[in-house]
C-alpha cells in the first residue's frame, strides 16, 4: 500500500512518529514561505494573512461532523483552550478523569486546586459517570497507547446523568471521523494528524454548551468587530469566536493547507489507510514475538519493548518510547514499506 500523497511528502526516514508531530506537506511549506518572502520584502506582515482565518475555522467544523465555523474558537494550545470549562466549574465539582490521561487533559482540572477529581480506568469511565459527576474530560485517542475512547458509550452515560463531555481530539482528528455532538467541549491541536502547526489549536462548542463558559482572559481577537474595538472594547463575539486569541498567521496558513490536503483526500479514505497499516503491523509484531496493545487504532503501542528504541532511532526509524513502551504512528505518507522495515529491525532486536 502506497501513501495517500507521494508528491506532498518526502521524508528521509521511516517516519512513524506522527503521534509526537505530523510532517508538513509541500504545499504547507510553500505557502509559509511565499508569506514569509512578503514579509521580508516589507508587503504586508503575518497579519496579512488575517484573511485565512475563517477557511481554517470552517475548515475544522468540517472534520466534526454537525459543527458550523459560528462553534469554533481558535488558540494556541488544547490546554490553554480548557480553560473557560475548568473556570466555569463550581468549587468542589466532581470531575472524571482516566487513568494515563495526557497531563495536558489532565493537569487543568488537577492544579486548580478545589475540584473533587475522580481518576479511574478508561474501560470504565462511562460506568463510572454519577449523577454527581459535573464533567468527564478525556481524549478521543489515547496518546500513551493509542486506546480509542467509546464516545458513543460514554455520551449516553453523561447524557443520563446531566453531566457535561469534553474530549480532546488531538490524537484523532485527520484520521478518525468525528461527529460534533458526541462531545460538549472540543479541543484540538493541529500539529500532528491535521499536520498543520504547532502554534494552532481549535476549541469547539455549540451554542447551549458554551452558554455558561466566558474567556477567561479575552484579547483583542475576540472582539465583536475586532478591527474596530482596537483601542474602544465594546463587546466579545457572539460566537465561539469570544474564545479566540490572537493567532500565529504563519501557523495558520499552514494549518490551512493542511487541512485542505486532508478534505482532498478524505478523512474516511485515510483511516482505511493508517488501519490497514496498523492491522498490518500488528500481525507482525506478534508473528517476531511481540504483544501489542490490541485495537482498531492508528497508533500501536509496544509495552516493555523500549530499550529497543535506540536501534530503531539508528536505523531511521523514528518513534517515540512511552510509557516504558515503543509507540509507533501511521498516517497518509506511510506505506508497507515503512511497516515492513520497522519490523524488519524490530526482528534483529530479538
Amino acid at each position: 500500500m502506497n501513501s495517500l500523497a507521494p508528491a506532498e511528502f518526502a521524508p528521509e526516514t521511516t517516519y512513524l512518529n506522527t503521534a509526537s508531530y505530523g510532517l508538513p506537506s509541500a504545499r504547507a511549506l510553500a505557502a509559509v514561505g511565499e508569506a514569509e518572502t512578503r514579509w521580508a520584502a516589507g508587503r504586508g506582515g503575518p497579519s496579512a494573512a488575517d484573511d485565512s482565518i475563517e477557511p481554517v475555522r470552517a475548515g475544522f467544523a468540517r472534520l466534526l461532523a454537525g459543527a458550523t465555523a459560528d462553534d469554533i474558537g481558535l488558540g494556541s494550545t488544547a490546554a490553554g483552550l480548557i480553560g473557560p470549562v475548568v473556570t466555569a466549574l463550581p468549587p468542589g465539582a466532581e470531575v472524571l478523569l482516566a487513568e494515563g490521561e495526557f497531563s495536558s487533559v489532565s493537569m487543568p482540572f488537577l492544579h486548580r486546586g478545589d475540584l473533587a477529581v475522580r481518576v479511574v480506568p478508561l474501560d470504565q469511565l462511562a460506568a463510572q459517570v454519577r449523577p454527581e459527576t459535573a464533567l468527564v474530560a478525556v481524549s478521543v485517542v489515547q496518546s500513551a497507547d493509542g486506546s480509542v475512547t467509546d464516545l458513543a458509550r460514554l455520551r449516553a452515560a453523561t447524557s443520563a446523568h446531566d453531566t457535561r463531555l469534553l474530549v480532546d481530539a488531538t490524537q484523532a482528528a485527520g484520521w478518525l471521523p468525528l461527529t460534533f455532538a458526541d462531545a460538549d467541549y472540543w479541543v484540538c491541536a493541529t500539529y500532528k494528524w491535521m499536520i498543520g502547526a504547532r502554534s494552532v489549536a481549535f476549541f469547539a462548542a455549540g451554542p447551549e454548551a458554551a452558554a455558561s463558559l466566558r474567556p477567561v482572559s479575552p484579547g483583542w481577537y475576540a472582539a465583536s468587530d475586532r478591527w474596530a474595538q482596537l483601542y474602544q472594547p465594546v463587546a466579545l463575539a457572539d460566537s465561539a469566536r469570544r474564545f479566540d486569541s490572537s493567532p500565529d498567521w504563519l501557523g495558520v496558513i499552514a494549518a490551512g493547507a493542511g487541512l485542505r490536503l486532508l478534505e482532498e483526500i478524505t478523512v474516511e479514505t485515510i483511516n482505511a489507510h493508517n488501519l490497514a497499516l496498523a492491522d498490518r503491523f500488528r500481525t507482525g509484531l506478534a508473528d517476531r514475538g511481540y504483544a501489542p496493545v490490541p485495537g482498531q487504532s492508528a497508533i500501536v503501542s509496544v509495552p516493555g519493548a523500549e530499550e529497543t528504541a535506540r536501534r530503531l532511532e539508528h536505523s531511521d526509524v523514528i518513534i517515540s518510547a512511552r510509557g516504558g513502551g515503543l509507540r509507533f504512528a501511521f498516517h497518509l505518507y506511510n506505506s508497507t514499506r515503512d511497516v515492513d522495515r520497522a519490523l524488519e529491525v524490530l526482528g534483529e532486536a530479538r
